[in-house]
């Protein structure tokens, strides 16, 4: 980061009233694309992510005392942004969270006939949507968004191991799952 946009930290951790507001006006202007991506890549849901950035940005005010400018805002504010999109992946029902586009992405199987296609990748995302949103935010950023586990961890707050442990833990009760419905994955 610039001088300047250290200055921007520090002022945003430490300042007056009026310094704090001005300085957080900065730098919700420099991260809002970036923070509402990171949420759209968790809960896969716009409308949610637009709501969602606007209550990280709201929890990042609110701790700015608790901010370090030593070691960046980008961190920072991933990490609370992950944990706003926990906590509405805990609140909302797994029928009704994952739009179609979600399932659209979803690799087709080698199957010819589109009716079945539509119908495996509606049980996989209706699968993915049950798994426990611990384990289900490790899967879509390691697995789906290809994202590397050391990143994941860090907007996590776990271990690498944690994350392999809970990619590796949705893997697995997505197959039972879908073994369940008929699926051999």
């Amino acid at each position: 980061m610039q001088s300047g946009s250290s200055d921007v930290l520090i002022e945003f951790r430490q300042g007056n009233a009026e310094a704090i507001e001005a300085a957080f006006e900065t730098l919700f202007h420099q991260y809002q694309r970036a923070v509402y991506g990171w949420i759209l890549r968790i809960v896969r849901n716009p409308a949610a992510a637009e709501d969602l950035t606007v209550e990280t940005f709201w929890r990042i005010y609110r701790a700015h005392a608790r901010f370090e400018p030593s070691r960046g805002f980008e961190g920072w504010a991933r990490r609370i942004a992950t944990r706003a999109a926990l906590d509405w992946l805990r609140t909302v029902r797994p029928e009704s969270e994952l739009p179609e586009e979600f399932s659209a992405g979803l690799a087709a199987p080698a199957i010819a006939d589109p009716a079945i296609t539509a119908e495996i990748r509606r049980k996989t995302a209706l699968a993915f949507g049950r798994l426990p949103p611990k384990l289900r935010i490790a899967a879509t950023l390691a697995v789906i968004e290809e994202l590397p586990q050391k990143d994941v961890a860090a907007a996590l707050g776990i271990s690498v191991a944690a994350v392999k442990l809970r990619v590796f833990r949705a893997l697995r009760l997505l197959r039972t799952n879908l073994e369940r419905q008929g699926i051999t994955p």
